[in-house]
């Protein structure tokens, strides 16, 4: 009897260690209509995060308008196409958010914010909700309240959100990449539980209000600049964060900045954010005849590209890019990748392809 418990033991271990692990996600945040949605290749999508929904009170809620209601309700629809596909909502974003600190101190707001979000999920069919504040406890969008109590509260908001929507719906935010992001502004270990998993903003690392230069979005830190997603993922797994609950982020938009100095090929220069240019026009503004010349920075593992008679220096995730941080999601074990914003990308052998066959890839 022993020996047939023994090797019943034995085949029940090794049938859980056999089993296939969970594919990594490919999360698109997504700011268009649902309709054009439809153009897009979303067998290669996991999730979609729609956004974006603001706070009116203490309540989620839509623009007056109506398009977004009918923009959410197109994206439900696709599910029926893709079986496999999630559709989230998120609340805030960069600017979207100005209520958040003062709302959220409130227990019976929370609550509130908490059901109505449930019921968002109900009658629209959605799977979940991410929240996109900008940011809890240090500052964000100029003028947006922020306060210290910001980081219990917002533990005690995934709290009340896991228990609204229970444990089949879905819960996640977007925590910002940088090293004042991801050590100032979350409790891990007291919101980590109650979520799915955490999208990182392993971009706009050098931003808008930026004076010099850099990489955006780079994948290793450089002797000039710290700010990466390695750094970003190896504090938080030091830190004792699940590795299967980050996702990493990509950027489907360069930052082009002007009146940048020669030196370096524009990097690490002074200079000043002009615009964003997106993955679907850049074949055209980073042609050969436009007078940029692209660069590949061993070091930081991304691309970059300086003009000189214009003095414009532009940092974005091209394929190579976006091919590495795949890589380096499967090295570390980590939950997936996502990326800022799927309208950005061409329908068709862009950003998104390359992610699928870095994915695909052994």
């Amino acid at each position: 009897m022993k020996k047939i418990l023994l090797i019943l033991l034995c085949a029940s271990n090794a049938g859980s260690m056999a089993a296939a692990p969970k594919k990594p996600y490919v999360i698109a945040y997504y700011n268009g209509n649902g309709q054009s949605a439809a153009n897009y290749e979303l067998n290669k999508v996991t999730h979609i995060i729609y956004s974006f929904l603001h706070l009116y009170g203490d309540t989620l809620g839509f623009s007056s308008s109506g398009r977004q209601q009918t923009a959410l309700r197109q994206l439900a629809a696709l599910k029926q196409t893709y079986p496999q596909l999630k559709v989230l909502v998120s609340l805030g974003g960069w600017g979207g958010c100005a209520p958040c600190s003062p709302t959220f101190a409130k227990a019976e707001s929370r609550k509130n914010f908490a059901f109505s979000v449930k019921k968002i999920c109900d009658e629209y069919n959605v799977d979940g909700i991410d929240l996109d504040w900008e940011y809890p406890a240090i500052k964000g969008y100029p003028g947006h309240a922020y306060m210290p109590e910001d980081k219990p509260n917002f533990t005690e908001l995934v709290k009340e959100l896991r228990k609204a929507l229970g444990k089949k719906r879905i819960v996640s935010f977007a925590a910002g990449g940088k090293s004042e992001h991801i050590e100032q502004s979350i409790d891990w270990k007291g919101v980590m539980p109650y979520v799915d998993f955490a999208n990182l903003m392993t971009y706009d690392l050098v931003g808008g209000y930026a004076t010099t230069t850099g990489h955006h979005t780079p994948l290793y830190s450089t002797s000039q600049q710290k700010e990466s997603t390695d750094n970003c993922v190896l504090w938080l797994l030091k830190n004792g964060v699940e590795a299967n609950k980050l996702i990493i982020g990509a950027a489907f938009y360069g930052r082009v900045f002007e009146n940048v100095g020669p030196g370096c090929n524009g990097r690490y220069q002074a200079g000043k954010f002009l615009r964003g240019v997106s993955y679907n026009e850049q074949d055209k503004y980073l042609s050969p005849d436009s007078g940029f010349v692209q660069y590949w920075d061993d070091t930081a593992h991304a691309p970059y590209a300086y003009n000189a008679s214009k003095k414009l220096f532009v940092t974005y995730d091209n394929k190579q890019s976006v091919a590495e941080k795949v890589a380096y999601m499967k090295k570390y074990k980590l939950g997936g990748i996502m990326f800022w914003v799927l309208p950005e990308d061409t329908y068709r052998n862009g950003l998104l392809d390359a992610l699928d066959k870095a994915m695909e890839a052994k």
